[in-house]
């Protein structure tokens, strides 16, 4: 009888928890988020780990962040000796433009570029990994031996 009433209780408790902590957080405004993450990433004892812990964390949003906060994470990337996060997190970024990668991604570049030139990134375009590596021509469209 003890165990059941037990259970009860137990079952109750865990519901009324898990309740209090969905409903604990309070709506952050635009212009906070913004100046939360830029703030994370120019904090000087900024690590590798948090640096890729941040760069995930801000993936994980349903936005796109603003330049500012790019150039922030670039600058922290720079810092931190670590090139081809940078340029592995601008690819991340184009990705996550998804449909509208051709309208916003070269908006992003064009906002950050003098930071990119300033801190001498290089985008995943100027590395050539927007195009294939071991692209093959169709077999349909190579010449054969009798067409030279």
């Amino acid at each position: 009888m003890l165990s059941i009433i037990r259970g009860q209780v137990m079952k109750s408790v865990s519901l009324r928890t898990l309740a209090v902590r969905s409903y604990s957080s309070a709506k952050e405004s635009d212009q906070d988020f913004d100046n939360r993450w830029e703030s994370y990433f120019k904090r000087p004892t900024l690590d590798g780990w948090e640096l890729r812990k941040g760069i995930n964390d801000m993936q994980g949003f349903d936005n796109f962040p603003e330049p500012k906060i790019v150039v922030a994470c670039l600058e922290a990337c720079k810092r931190l000796n670590e090139p081809s996060l940078a340029t592995r997190y601008l690819e991340a970024l184009k990705w996550k433009a998804g449909k509208d990668a051709n309208v916003i991604y070269p908006w992003l570049i064009q906002e950050i570029r003098p930071t990119l030139d300033k801190l001498k990134i290089a985008t995943p375009e100027d590395l050539g990994f927007d195009k294939p590596e071991l692209a093959l021509k169709s077999v349909f469209e190579m010449k054969g031996p009798n067409d030279y």
